[in-house]
């Protein structure tokens, strides 16, 4: 399970949706709000990337618990990285 946690952190396609999630949370918060959206951008990346692209050890289910985990780990340093460059802008 790390090893798949670990694979899944450096998965230059799981950053980029988890970063677009970011970036569009923060142009559509004022009519959609942050927890919701994000929450539901967590579990949809965790659940889409196993089911197309099935994990070659575990089972699909692990790969999806796994991905949470993940997602959890890559947003929260996005969204310290958008928090700084935030304040930083002004």
């Amino acid at each position: 399970m790390t090893e798949l946690i670990q694979s899944q952190l450096m998965d230059p396609f799981r950053i980029g949706l988890i970063v677009a999630l970011v970036y569009t949370m923060f142009r559509t918060r004022a009519a959609t709000g942050t927890a919701i959206p994000l929450a539901l951008g967590v579990v949809f990346v965790a659940v889409i990337l196993p089911t197309t692209n099935p994990p070659r050890a575990g089972t699909v289910t692990d790969a999806v618990l796994a991905g949470l985990v993940s997602n959890l780990i890559i947003l929260g340093i996005v969204l310290a990285l958008a928090m700084i460059v935030r304040r930083l802008r002004g």
